[in-house]
């Protein structure tokens, strides 16, 4: 049983801040700024391609990201979410990160530039598309 499972049963204590359920949402121990919170689901899913796509994460996300900004005073947040290794999924069950922004909070997140011609970028958007109306 992953970690995030023990956390969701209790047998791991945590630092909760909302749960419901299907969602728990707690502090990460790590705290990347003050506030720093995962929100998972309490059924185990690996990542996001494991997901059943009924599930509504973004009702607990949303209610927990207004009290971030509430009770912090916080203007600013992002929302993260990793899938495996190479995107830097560190822990094997799908969660979101809501981690509050703050002047100065030395949190740097980058973006390389790829360049696309709009030919590039037509096609690969019909070939997304394409397995999305596939279903």
């Amino acid at each position: 049983m992953c970690i995030f499972c023990k956390i969701a049963k209790g047998e791991i204590p945590c630092y909760k801040i909302y749960e419901d359920n299907d969602f728990l949402a707690f502090l990460d121990l790590s705290q990347a700024t003050k506030g720093h919170t995962l929100i998972i689901p309490k059924k185990h899913y690996d990542n996001i391609f494991s997901l059943d796509e009924k599930i509504d994460i973004m009702l607990p996300v949303v209610t927990v990201a207004k009290a971030l900004k509430k009770s912090l005073k916080i203007d600013n947040i992002n929302m993260i979410n990793n899938n495996g290794p190479l995107a830097g999924q560190t822990i094997n069950h799908f969660h979101i990160h809501l981690i509050p922004r703050y002047d100065n909070d030395k949190v740097s997140l980058n973006f390389g530039e790829n360049s696309f011609t709009a030919e590039e970028l037509k096609s690969l958007s019909e070939t997304i598309a394409k397995e999305i109306n596939s279903k």
